[in-house]
Order: C-alpha cells, then structure tokens, then sequence
C-alpha cells in the first residue's frame, strides 16, 4: 500500500472486498520493487465470507484491473501466513540481445545490445550458491539478518535470449537487481568470475556494480 499510488496490493484489497463483503488485509508472499513483474504471486486474507474458493477464482476477476490476473484460489489453515510459511522463493530475469525484442516481449525484459559472454556468467553465477552475507548486493536491509542462502542459481541461453534463474530462502531488496547488474559486467568482460565472487564477500555496495533495471525481473514461484 502506498497512499495516492495505484499498487496491487491496494487493487486486490479492494477487488476482495467488494466480492466478499468485508473490508480484508492482503498479505503477499514477498515484495517486489516497482517495475518487476510476478508471475506466482501469493496473497492470504482472513474472510467470514461462505463463497467457495473456487467461485472465488472465477468471479474476483470482474473488480481487478486488466494487468492483475487470478490463477488460483483455495482454503488454507487460519493461521497460513503467505509470507512467513513460505520455504524458498524462485526469480526470473531475462535478457533480450540484439534488436527490439518482439511484442510479446516488451516490458517483460532488458534489451541489450553487444556482446555478452554467457558461458562466463554463468561461471561467475555458481559463487553464488550457499549460505551468506548478501549486503555487498543489496539495498540496506530492513530485517535483522541480511544472510541468505541460494540454493540455484545459473543462466539459461536460448539466443537471443538469455534467462537467470535464482532460488534461496529469501531475498533482500534489490538483491536479485543487484546480482544482476553484476553478472552483466561479467558478461560485457568489465569483471571476472572471481571479481564477481569478491564483491559477493564484501558488506559493501559501494563495491559492487550496479543494479539491473527492474524491468527484466519475474518473481515466477513460491514454495510452501
């Protein structure tokens, strides 16, 4: 929620209220920053309401925008907690090298033009894997602990697109952003694998390089 700003969260608030019948808070499984995407977002809320899950999916559509989409709905425990129950959250960034990506693409990924060595940014993405620090990657966190531990990490290249994929128990903000923007400079050889895996171990973000756009970035599923 954020006051006189359209956000999902208010639209799916709303949306559910007028379907239900009373006024529901919206707990989501994880934030994204403004200008990513959710593929597999999850939302819990607490109702009184004797509509059937199913109907739900069916019927919440007809009070959300056109870029707000129900997959599924069903009933869980009252004490489900779409954030805290879940175990490992997955992302998806996408870059498009060349031309202007097609229609399809537009806004769902970054264009990028020149070369860009995926064999080394995938080299490079490995130091990601276990448990650490991720300040040197991320904005200042807001949370006690800022140590994560990824447990997949690596470039799909399937020209003239190449995908990471991130899985960890948990993300920073701009963690992902950040972890991109410096598997980039890998690619475009301003860094080495192993400079890379040096920025990982500094607390730092000064040290690191710069965050990739958002535009690029899917949170694409959630595990419970």
């Amino acid at each position: 929620m954020q006051p006189g700003q359209a956000t999902v969260q208010a639209a799916l608030e709303a949306a559910l209220a007028q379907l239900l019948g009373h006024p529901v808070r919206a707990t989501a499984a994880g934030r994204t920053d403004a200008g990513v995407h959710a593929a597999a977002q999850v939302i819990s809320v607490a109702t009184v309401s004797s509509i059937p899950a199913e109907s739900i999916t069916r019927t919440l559509q007809r009070y959300l925008p056109a870029d707000i989409w129900i997959v599924d709905a069903a009933d869980v425990a009252l004490s489900f907690d779409a954030r805290r129950a879940a175990v490992r959250r997955w992302y998806r960034y996408h870059v498009w090298r060349g031309e202007q990506p097609p229609a399809a693409w537009q806004g769902r990924c970054l264009p990028h033009v020149g070369p860009l060595d995926v064999h080394a940014m995938r080299d490079a993405a490995q130091h990601l894997l276990g448990r650490r620090d991720f300040r040197g990657v991320s904005s200042p966190p807001a949370v006690r602990s800022s140590i994560r531990t990824v447990f997949a990490a690596d470039w799909l290249d399937q020209p003239p697109l190449a995908t990471f994929e991130i899985c960890a128990d948990g993300f920073l903000m701009h963690m992902v952003r950040g972890i991109v923007g410096g598997l980039m400079w890998v690619g475009r050889g301003r860094w080495t694998a192993e400079q890379f895996a040096t920025t990982l171990k500094t607390t730092d973000r000064r040290n690191a390089g710069p965050n990739a756009p958002p535009i690029g970035l899917t949170l694409s599923r959630i595990e419970y």
